[in-house]
Order: structure tokens, then C-alpha cells, then sequence
């Protein structure tokens, strides 16, 4: 490139910096610190631009055959956490090594049942705020679940443009957690874009949700049920709340449905929402301690409702291998420490001082909900000729299987294949049933004693369920 143009070309960059509009961008990362030799798949990262936003993204390649695997878009929860969190803890390639860690940098190990064996998967930061996705205008910080949902089919249809190799490819959207009530929103976004003849098309084929958060009355009441079926609390207490609640347990509007619930609250106040066999979690920073006392405080006057999940732990290093004291949620410590290295981030690409802090989790998003039931869309996507898989945990005290399972019948589908149990290595994996409605097919299935987000518990299972159901055999 001659001096002429390679001036036209700075003097063109430096015009979009000055304007407030970046180019999207992105790059092929070989390594990354805490992993030993060069990585054994193919990531990409980049920023996608959406409006005033800067979309972070981690894109690995099938390492089956990405000229003809599906391309999956995955959302974490929170709202607010990183496409690392599914990267590192649920279907990506790469996990920690928590046996042999003292401190420091974390090391990386390669995961041998990551999705990305038979799918080529963007995991974003996304709503803007999470992990490493940032605005240029400060009113561009401000998100609701439409807002957000909308901005995801722009950033998919933007990162299709610009990855013309797999434009022909069979896309699934993936959801984790909270992220399931923006899924139908973006899977209705994309049909409604498609038909209305946006460029480039989207060739949406399916859903994939993990324990999805879809309607919050439902989810509510169906954790007096759940505690009464794991038997965390008596039969009495549960006629008691039944009967003074007449079964809804999100308004109580008399005294003795209070005090029911008070009483139920009480009883498994102890016990860890995210997986009833799980120790409950007591070590928290000082701040998260405040605000889990705060939420406790404000208990019976909200019912059941949903408390978030605890994104980090302040433990003792000289406890934290002590099968005593051991936590699921201690490795969600490690992603903070090797996010915000700087080595780490100048290897992903990250551009300096966008960020400040990188948090697995970021909880101080502004974000309103704007949506507490997505039945309706689901509802509506069931004539689109859609495959869905949705499971859930059945040690989930989060988002109860049994409130999931209660959403779906409301679609009226028709039962293709009843109640069963799958497998995997000849041992029952878990339960399984499966609608139909002409060409749209919603396979359900529990995942035996997993809790909040499946994957995390067990993952050869997910996997196994996962590969058999993209290649549509059954489960």
C-alpha cells in the first residue's frame, strides 16, 4: 500500500473515532494466557457495533464440520453476564483448573464435552454493560428486555454480513437462565426482520433454552410445589399455604396466607437455591452481604419471589480446597481474576479503557424489565415450524421444572411422546416428553440431579442431549 493511501486510510480512522462511530472489527486468537501451546480450535473475537453500542463477542468454530454445523447465538442470565460465563462453566471449550489453583493467574484446560464439537457458537456480552460490551452515548447504558432483544437481531444479522462464510448455515438461538424471556422476543425479532425483507436473511431453525426464566407468577408459585415435592417442607404447610392462598402465591392478600408463606420461607431460607443438594453459600463480600440481608429483609412482604444469584464469594484461600467448605460457586471467582489481567485482555483484543472492570456477572446494569411473561410469544412462535429444546435442572429451586413444565402445556400442543427417561452410558440422564404442532417440535427435558443451569452439574449428560437433539434424533 502506497503512502498516499495508507494516509486516506488513517485519515478515515481517525474521522470515525472523532464522530463516536467504530468499525466493527474482529480477530483470530491463537492462544491465551493460563493455557499451555496454541488453543486446540479456532476463536475469533470482536466487536459487533450496533447503534451507539459495541457488542463484545467470543466465536469458536465447529470442530466438526463449521461449513455445515448450526451456528448457535448463546445468552447468559443475570441480566448482566458475560458470554464467558457459557464459555468457561457451561458448553464452551475451555474450563479452570480448580484442583491445582493458589492464586494468581488461573490455568486453562481444554473441555472435552464443549458443544462446540458439533456447533460453531457466539457467545456474547450481552445486554451492553456485560463482560466487555460498552456504549459511546451514555443513554445508550440504558436497556429493557425488548430494547435488548431487538439489538441482538441487529448484532446477529450484522455479524452474518460480515462472516458471509457461514451465511448460509442453519442458526439456533441459546438462552441461559434470565436470558429465556429474551429469546422468544429475538426469535420473533428475526422472523418478523426475515419477512419484512431485511438483509442479510437469518436462517433461524430453532431454540435452545437452559432452566429459562418465562413468566414470573408462574415460576413464583411453582417453588411452594417443588418445596413440597423435595420435601423441604410438610405436607400440613403446604395444605396450609394451599388452601389460605387458594393456590397463588404472589398476591397474598389475607393474613393467613402471610403467615403461611412466612412459615414456608423460614423453613428453606437455608437451603441453596440454585441446587437443593448444594451446601448453601455463606462466605460473601461485605457488599453482597448487605444486599442478601437487605433481600432477606424484604422476604415475606415479596413472597417467593426470584433472589437473584450470587455472582461471586470472598473466600479464605486457605479453605477454598477443603471438601468441607467447598462451594459450586467458588470458580466463578476465577473468570474475575483472568478478566481482568491485562494480558488476558490484550489477547482477546479487548480495547483499553472501555472497561474498567470486568465482572463474570456485572449485577449494577441499567436494565428494566419491561416483560414478566413471554408465554405469549412462545405461543406465537408455535406455528413458525421452530425446534425447540428446553431443560431444566430438577434440584432448580431458581426456575422449578415444574413451573416450566407447566408454561409449556399452556401452548396446547399435541403430545407426540410421553413422559420417559433417557440415557446416557446406560444410566437414566434424566426425563424427557415431546410436543408437536405440524412442522414446530418442543422437545422437554429435566436433567437428573442438576440445579440451577444444568450444564454446570453435568455436562457430559447436556452435552449428549444436546448432540443427539441438533441432529434430530431423539433423546
Amino acid at each position: 500500500m502506497g503512502s498516499k493511501a495508507s494516509s486516506l486510510c488513517l485519515h478515515f480512522l481517525l474521522l470515525l473515532l472523532l464522530s463516536g462511530t467504530v468499525l466493527s472489527v474482529h480477530w483470530p486468537v491463537k492462544s491465551l494466557p493460563g493455557y499451555s501451546g496454541d488453543l486446540p480450535f479456532n476463536l475469533e473475537t470482536g466487536y459487533i457495533s450496533v447503534d451507539e453500542i459495541e457488542f463484545f463477542y467470543y466465536f469458536v468454530e465447529s470442530q466438526g464440520n463449521p461449513g455445515a454445523d448450526p451456528v448457535l447465538l448463546y445468552l447468559n442470565g443475570g441480566p448482566g453476564c458475560s458470554g464467558l460465563n457459557g464459555f468457561f462453566y457451561q458448553i464452551g471449550p475451555l474450563k479452570f483448573n480448580i484442583t491445582d489453583y493458589t492464586g494468581g493467574l488461573p490455568t486453562l484446560m481444554y473441555e472435552p464435552e464443549t458443544w462446540t464439537k458439533t456447533a460453531s457458537i457466539i457467545f456474547l456480552d450481552a445486554p451492553v454493560g456485560a463482560g466487555f460490551s460498552y456504549a459511546n452515548d451514555s443513554a445508550a447504558w440504558t436497556t429493557t428486555d425488548t430494547q435488548a432483544a431487538s439489538q441482538y437481531n441487529d448484532f446477529l444479522r450484522s455479524w452474518i454480513d460480515e462472516h458471509p462464510d457461514f451465511s448460509t448455515n442453519p442458526v439456533y438461538i441459546g438462552s441461559d437462565s434470565y436470558a429465556g424471556i429474551n429469546l422468544p422476543i429475538l426469535a420473533q425479532d428475526i422472523i418478523n426482520s426475515n419477512e419484512a425483507g431485511v438483509e442479510p436473511t437469518i436462517y433461524l431453525k430453532g431454540m435452545v433454552l437452559s432452566c429459562p426464566h418465562t413468566n414470573t407468577d408462574i415460576e413464583t408459585n411453582a417453588k411452594v410445589i417443588f418445596a413440597h415435592r423435595m420435601a423441604l417442607i410438610s405436607d400440613s404447610m403446604y395444605e396450609s399455604a394451599k388452601n389460605s392462598c387458594n393456590g397463588d402465591y404472589v398476591d397474598t392478600t389475607t393474613a393467613a396466607c402471610t403467615e403461611s408463606l412466612s412459615a414456608i420461607t423460614q423453613c428453606i431460607a437455608e437451603i441453596s437455591v440454585t441446587s437443593t443438594l448444594d451446601p448453601d453459600c455463606t462466605f460473601l463480600s461485605p457488599k453482597e452481604k448487605e444486599e442478601e440481608e437487605e433481600k432477606e429483609e424484604k422476604a415475606a412482604r415479596r413472597s417467593l419471589r426470584q433472589n437473584p444469584i450470587r455472582s461471586s464469594l470472598s473466600l479464605p484461600s486457605s479453605i477454598t480446597n477443603h471438601k468441607d467448605f467447598y462451594c459450586h460457586n467458588f470458580p466463578y471467582l476465577l473468570s474475575d481474576v483472568w478478566g481482568n489481567d491485562e494480558g488476558v485482555q490484550e489477547a482477546l483484543h479487548v480495547r483499553p479503557g472501555t472497561v474498567k472492570i470486568f465482572f463474570r456477572c456485572n449485577v449494577s446494569l441499567s436494565y428494566t424489565v419491561d416483560t414478566d411473561d413471554a408465554v405469549a410469544y412462545h405461543k406465537n412462535l408455535t406455528d413458525t415450524g421452530l425446534q425447540l429444546l428446553v431443560f431444566s435442572g430438577d434440584h432448580d429451586m431458581v426456575i422449578p421444572h415444574n413451573g416450566i413444565e407447566y408454561w409449556i402445556t399452556t401452548l396446547d400442543l399435541t403430545l407426540d411422546t410421553d413422559w420417559r427417561p433417557w440415557f446416557v452410558g446406560g444410566q437414566v440422564a434424566g426425563y424427557t416428553r415431546r410436543y408437536t404442532n405440524d412442522g414446530y417440535r418442543l422437545t422437554y427435558a429435566t436433567i437428573k440431579g442438576a440445579g440451577h443451569s444444568p450444564h454446570e452439574y453435568k455436562r457430559k449428560e447436556v452435552f449428549d442431549m444436546f448432540d443427539r437433539w441438533i441432529h434430530y434424533y431423539p433423546l
